[in-house]
């Protein structure tokens, strides 16, 4: 068991890129869902669905690539862990590598892209960073 599932998915997503599989499966919670769907919505991810393997629930990522067989996320890494938090208020969140990147945050309305906590003017806590 990992002290840390976020960051294990984050390190699963980026191994899998560096290989160049076409998927990742990782293992499903809320949080892990959420954050899957705002790398599918920003463009990050071809697709993720969530699927039972017996028992237990698993997120499986499909990847997205370029055409010329790059992968489309340069770099992705966590911000908040659990032995150092680090929340933002609305007017503190970063913009990331000058607005092409995106910051996932949770806040009290849910996960979402640091642009949109700005619109929505609200703050939380800086889980990843991804361009």
């Amino acid at each position: 068991m990992t002290s840390d599932p976020i960051a294990d998915m984050l390190t699963r997503v980026r191994n899998a890129m560096q290989a160049r599989h076409p998927k990742v499966d990782v293992p499903a919670s809320k949080l892990k869902t959420e954050i899957a769907r705002i790398l599918k919505e920003e463009g990050y991810i071809a697709n993720f669905k969530v699927a039972e393997e017996g028992v237990k629930k698993v997120i499986k990522i499909y990847l997205k690539y370029s055409a010329d067989a790059s992968p489309v996320i340069t770099k992705i890494e966590r911000v908040s862990r659990p032995g150092c938090r680090v929340y933002v208020g609305q007017s503190d969140i970063p913009r990331v590598q000058g607005g092409l990147g995106i910051n996932i945050l949770t806040t009290p309305r849910g996960v979402m892209t640091g642009r949109h906590a700005r619109k929505e003017k609200v703050g939380g806590e800086l889980l990843c960073r991804i361009w």
